[in-house]
Parts: structure tokens; sequence; C-alpha cells
């Protein structure tokens, strides 16, 4: 069994969606077109993704924790997951699951970071987006995204030279519509609250960078603080405003994810987790995890 919370990166994604049909350039970009007839078809214990995950629901259902929050993908509808983020799905025997289509894209960090689009579009939106990753399509747009999604994967397809050049005016393209589409879905803000937004938004990634990368060793707001160059009760106050959730809450959130993910799909004993969440001893970890979740850690494991 797995050591901690796994990370997949993006040539292990596939492993972990293994019934579609997929199409890649080296482990830069990914597409996995998956037609599902009602069988297993996601890994179901938590992981985070080292890459940008992005599934386009066609028609069919499913319900998946992001970031340890509940949403249900449903169709006509694309879901957007940024590197570090922590997933969940619900196997398909939930009440939410229903067989459909659903094409997952995965494109890495570098290949992300080539393309020529100015992401402060994006960030001056962030707000619903981080409440939401889902964007929802009409008629319309389905039929329009849909052109997009599947003229990437066709040329994907062709036994060509050059590829990854190709697909990347098409990526940059879409980047531009799917900007488009979360502008109309949102509450456009004024021009002089923009510069402000965008910089809070810029701030609340690279906080949630952080704490997805150091919240197993660094709990106390001090570390994060002096990383981003600011006091920690200030750091606290811009992060409760722009995302409703304190900047303690976000840590202890990802620290309790992290606990519950080793003690149901590990055989850790719990001093190894202790030792290994940084916790000064078993007592002070079990006084946490019973705060957090109402139950003691050998009852959550038991249960």
């Amino acid at each position: 069994m797995s050591d901690s919370l796994q990370n997949i990166n993006l040539s292990q994604i596939k492993k972990y969606l293994p019934l579609g049909e997929d199409i890649h350039i080296g482990d830069d970009f990914l597409i996995i077109d998956i037609k599902d007839s009602g069988d297993h078809m996601f890994l179901q214990y938590p992981f985070r993704v080292d890459a940008f995950l992005a599934i386009f629901c066609e028609k069919g259902g499913f319900d998946v924790e992001i970031n340890l929050r509940k949403y249900h993908i449903e169709d006509k509808s694309l879901t957007i997951c940024m590197p570090g983020s922590i997933l969940k799905f619900d196997p398909p025997s939930s009440s939410g699951y229903l067989p459909g289509r659903f094409v997952t894209f995965a494109v890495s960090r570098g290949f992300i970071s080539d393309l020529r689009f100015d992401f402060t579009k994006l960030f001056e939106y962030r707000l619903k987006f981080i409440h939401d990753p889902r964007i929802k399509f009409g008629d319309l747009e389905l039929s329009f995204c849909s052109h997009y999604f599947h003229l990437v994967k066709d040329v994907m397809e062709l036994d060509i030279q050059g590829k990854t050049k190709a697909v990347e005016p098409l990526l940059e393209s879409l980047l531009f519509v799917l900007s488009g589409l979360i502008k109309n879905d949102s509450v456009a803000p004024s021009e002089s609250d923009k510069s402000a937004q965008t910089r809070l938004n810029i701030l609340f990634e690279r906080f949630m960078s952080l704490v997805s990368e150091f919240h197993t060793s660094e709990r106390g707001m001090a570390f994060y603080a002096q990383r981003l160059g600011m006091t920690p009760k200030y750091l606290s106050r811009l992060i409760k405003q722009v995302s409703g959730r304190s900047a303690p809450d976000w840590i202890d959130s990802f620290v309790i994810q992290e606990a519950k993910s080793m003690l149901k799909y590990t055989d850790e004993s719990i001093k190894e987790i202790v030792y290994k969440l940084n916790f000064v001893n078993a007592s002070v970890f079990y006084k946490f995890f019973k705060a957090q979740t109402g139950m003691t850690p050998s009852e959550y494991r038991n249960g």
C-alpha cells in the first residue's frame, strides 16, 4: 500500500484511468477518451495530481472531492484541477454516478508554461473558480467546445511529426474561449478592483501551492507568512478575504486529508503517521484528529 497521499504525475495518470483510449505526446500531454459502460473508472482513494487536469463531461455524471470539497460533475460541463490538487472520485456504485462519455486532458506544468496565454486573464475571475472548478455549458457552448476538444484529439492521432507545435495554438485558442466563459459566468470586477483582486488570487494560488507541498512538515502560519513576505495575521486576513476560509483552516484541511488517507489506505501504524505528519506526540495528533472529525484515529480507521 502507499506510504501516504500519493502524488501522481502525468505519466502515471493513464494507470489510474484505465478504461479509456489514450493519446499522448510524451509525458507532456495526454488525452483519455472514456466511453464508460459503468465499470470501474477512476482511482477511488485520494491522490494529489502533479499536472493540469481537465475533465470534459459530454454526458453522464459522477461525484468527486477536489481539495476537500465535494462536487457533482454532470453532463455539459468542464472541470479543471490545478497542479497540487487533491482528488478523490466516488465509485461507480455511488448514487451520483451515471455512465457516459468523459474526455480527460492532462497537461504537464512545463507544457502549459510554454503556451502564449496571459493567465492573469483567468485570475481576474478566479474567485468563482476557487469555490467551484466546474464550467457549465449551454448547448451552443457545448457544441463549440466539443469540436475544439475533438479537433485536438484528431490532430494528436495523426501519424505526423511536429504534433506538439500543431496542438499548442489550438490549446491557446481554447484557453481564450474558456476565459470568456468564466467571465460570462462570474460577476465582473470593476476596473479599480481588478488589479487588487488579481494580486489576491495570485497570493492565494501561491499559498495553496506552498500548503500542498509543505503541510506534512509545516503547520504554523509563521512558515507560510515568511515564505510569502508578510506577517501571519495579515496573510490569514487576506486568505480569508479571497477564499472565505482562514489560512489555518486550509492548512488543517490538508493535514486531516493526509491523515485520513494514511489511516484508510496504508498499513502505517498511528505512531508512524504521527512521525510522518510531524506531530509532537500521539496525544497531540489524537486531539487534533478528534477535533477535526469527531472520531479518534482508531475509530476512523476501523469505521
